[in-house]
């Protein structure tokens, strides 16, 4: 079951750490690496104050990047870090030109690190945003959004906790935690009970999903003990009659977790959730979000 990850888990801090390391070494040429621009035109010695300010409406996320991309340029480069002030949480809504967070001290650590963790949080926040969309699309309905594995290389960490911070529920982290049968594996299985069959045998404690297209999948995933079906691509009117078969089904078999999938927009999310599906997965929450604006900006 999705909600069985730890939804309210904060990003790691490991990764965290290690991205920026790795960013920062991107855009500085190396390690140290060097800023020529900020350490030929300003004074080592120089000061500044500043605030990160949202240029748009949206949800915030990813403040955690601003005392790591911080606290890494100023080891880095011998200088005193920075004193920051959170004006927000991960999750708040932000209006335009509003403040969320104010920074003082040193220059070439504020200029240094300001693309990094703005990179980091415009992208964090983007998807936090686009994610509350749907939630709030959904409310009441009784369905929740899902993401997937469409995440940008290397970012799953910060994409997957962006989803959570926009009121979305996280699906698997990944191929390890959780059997997803599709057409190949069916293919490859020779059935849909043959592929269920053989994923609990080699892995008896991993839960098993089904993607299925139409109700004889569907009704052969069930007598093969599958409780979690996902219904591809399909028609309104398909999908509420599958549904609807399956709910009668559940008197013996006990609850079945239902998920729409393929295709899916905003503007047909409460027609899709009106079929009685529990949850709908999106995976342009994490590769089609743009980004919310972000600025860095001296006073």
């Amino acid at each position: 079951m999705p909600e069985e990850l730890p939804q309210d888990r904060p990003l790691d801090p490991r990764w965290l750490e290690r991205a920026v390391a790795s960013a920062l070494s991107e855009d500085l040429g190396g390690d140290p690496g060097r800023d020529v621009t900020t350490q030929a035109t300003i004074r080592a010695a120089a000061t500044v104050t500043g605030a990160v300010v949202a240029r748009e409406h949206g949800v915030i996320c990813g403040l955690d990047a601003i005392a790591e991309t911080l606290t890494q340029v100023s080891e880095r480069f011998a200088l005193p870090r920075p004193t920051l002030t959170l004006l927000t949480g991960d999750g708040d809504l932000v209006a335009e030109g509003q403040a969320v967070a104010e920074l003082d001290g040193a220059g070439h650590a504020v200029l240094i690190a300001e693309r990094t963790l703005l990179n980091l949080m415009s992208r964090a926040s983007g998807i936090a945003t686009h994610t509350r969309r749907w939630v709030d699309e959904l409310d009441g309905t009784g369905a929740r959004v899902l993401d997937t594995r469409k995440t940008t290389p290397g970012l799953r960490e910060l994409e997957k906790y962006a989803v959570r911070c926009g009121g979305g529920t996280n699906k698997r982290m990944g191929l390890a935690d959780c059997a997803m049968v599709k057409d190949n594996h069916i293919a490859a299985a020779g059935s849909v009970a043959g592929a269920i069959a053989a994923i609990a045998a080699r892995y008896p404690d991993v839960p098993i999903q089904v993607e299925v297209e139409r109700w004889s999948q569907a009704d052969e995933a069930l007598d093969a003990g599958a409780r979690f079906l996902m219904l591809d691509n399909m028609p309104l009117d398909a999908m509420a009659d599958l549904v609807s078969r399956v709910r009668s089904r559940e008197a013996d078999a006990g609850k079945v977790w239902l998920e729409a999938t393929g295709g899916l927009t905003l503007a047909t999310a409460r027609d899709v959730a009106a079929t009685g599906v529990d949850f709908m997965s999106v995976g342009g929450l994490t590769h089609s979000s743009p980004i919310l604006d972000l600025a860095l900006d001296l006073r």
